[in-house]
């Protein structure tokens, strides 16, 4: 199916419940979301609903950008996108994140905090956009959309004076060259867990 005639929009608070579905569906297997939750799959799809939502309302709640693309059969893509040094977090979003680790757990939040530490020393030293996930549901793979969101966060980049480039993580292999061939450059590896390695990447404007 062609793109054309597909939109490229930037999302808000209306469309988070549409994103977290996206994204859900995209990462339900990656590694990261496995190794977070954990091994008891009895409850993994309603955690990955919790943890995916909590990702997508800490850039609503810091108004920060969510992208998709849209058509009248809803979005088969989105994406989130943040600045390091981004806007503060509000009160509002530490009670959601206390609430979300109650229910997770303290060994979810353990993982998810050493994931965190693991990727910490891909910070750059430059002002940058990161590209926190990107997703596309299974019925539209194949169809570009990753590749125009991609290209439209390094636009966004390119047309922002306080930017100097994009980065981004991978827990996936297979997009290591992928990341590459886009122009990233990878600045860190770190094994996290015998099941889980991240990349960090940047790419200069």
């Amino acid at each position: 199916m062609s793109d054309v005639g597909r939109k490229l929009v930037e999302l808000g608070s209306d469309d988070v419940r549409e994103v977290v579905d996206v994204l859900c569906e995209s990462f339900f297997d990656y590694p990261t979301m496995r190794f977070v939750l954990g091994p008891d799959p009895r409850q993994y799809e309603e955690q990955l609903q919790t943890l995916i939502h909590f990702f997508v309302m800490a850039r609503v709640l810091r108004g920060e950008l969510l992208l998709g693309i849209g058509d009248d059969n809803g979005l088969p893509a989105a994406a989130l996108v943040s600045r390091p040094t981004g806007p503060e977090a509000p009160p509002e979003l530490g009670k959601l994140r206390e609430k979300v680790w109650a229910g997770l757990g303290t060994a979810a939040q353990g993982r998810y905090e050493a994931f965190g530490a693991a990727c910490a020393p891909f910070q750059v030293a430059v002002p940058h956009i990161h590209l926190n996930m990107i997703g596309v549901r299974h019925r539209a793979q194949g169809e570009v959309h990753g590749r125009r969101l991609i290209e439209h966060v390094h636009l966004l980049s390119l047309d922002d004076s306080e930017s100097e480039g994009v980065t981004l993580t991978t827990e996936d292999p297979a997009n290591v060259s992928l990341y590459e061939y886009l122009g990233y450059q990878v600045v860190g590896k770190a094994v996290v867990a015998p099941e889980l390695t991240t990349w960090g990447f940047f790419r200069p404007d």
